[in-house]
């Protein structure tokens, strides 16, 4: 069974239609890339998928439960959780800080355990599980750091952190690499990879071709809305479609 299936999926805003009936399934294990031009309908399609706007048509499938229109925080209870376009981080608090929110959902008492204490088993849980994603982000000489004095990159990497708090089963990473040198993209596609081998399916938007191909096991490519193509690197990069509407009609030998 997939862990996501996407059927059908239309959005319209008044008279635009900003996704039009697209479809496409996430397997275990893998990750897919959803790419395409700006304005292609790729983060209204995560919106949707994630429950932060309902869709006009379609239907959202979550390991066979159909979960249309439900709200970001029970999608997120379900194992869906997500990062954004523009970084989400609590800019006051420290990099543990941060780590320690993304990690109340996962809690018996979930966010209620903030108002109400913790127990001492509790809060030794969340101590070890939040020393263990400092580790595995590889943000350990930054976690007493107030998020807003991190580099962007490494911004970037405490909202994938903050995300992972949550126990996701699947992660979509809204443009995980917008804004980032070189060397910061590898470091979080790098990341991007340890995580998918811990079990973790990976959804991933960017409108850079390339860096997709290099790293997706799939990619379905999106074009005003609709779904131009969808199939490996290799098939995609030969579809005569995206060659013409993408690629600006040439593929570099």
């Amino acid at each position: 069974m997939p862990v996501l299936e996407v059927e059908h999926l239309t959005k319209f805003f008044g008279g635009f239609r900003a996704v039009a009936d697209l479809s496409f399934v996430v397997e275990h294990g893998e990750i897919l890339g959803l790419v395409g031009p700006n304005g292609a309908g790729k983060t209204t399609t995560f919106n949707l998928i994630t429950g932060f706007i309902p869709p006009t048509a379609g239907r959202i499938r979550f390991h066979g439960e159909d979960v249309t229109g439900r709200p970001p925080h029970e999608m997120a209870h379900r194992g869906l959780v997500r990062t954004f376009q523009n970084t989400k981080v609590f800019a006051q608090l420290t990099v543990e800080d941060n780590i320690r929110t993304g990690c109340f959902l996962q809690l018996p008492r979930g966010m209620r355990a903030t108002m109400l204490g913790l127990s001492a088993a509790e809060e030794a849980a969340l101590r070890t599980r939040v020393d263990e994603l400092i580790t595995f982000t590889g943000l350990q000489s930054h976690r007493k750091t107030v998020a807003q004095d991190l580099s962007y990159g490494d911004q970037r990497t405490l909202e994938i952190a903050i995300a992972l708090g949550a126990d996701p089963r699947l992660l979509l990473l809204d443009e995980p690499f917008a804004g980032m040198s070189r060397g910061e993209a590898d470091r979080c596609m790098a990341l991007i990879h340890r995580t998918r081998e811990r079990g973790v399916t990976v959804l991933l938007v960017d409108h850079h071709m390339d860096t997709l191909m290099k790293h997706c096991h799939r990619l379905v490519v999106m074009h005003h809305g609709e779904k131009l193509a969808e199939g490996p690197p290799e098939v995609i990069r030969a579809d005569p479609k995206v060659i013409d509407t993408y690629l600006g009609g040439r593929v570099d030998a």
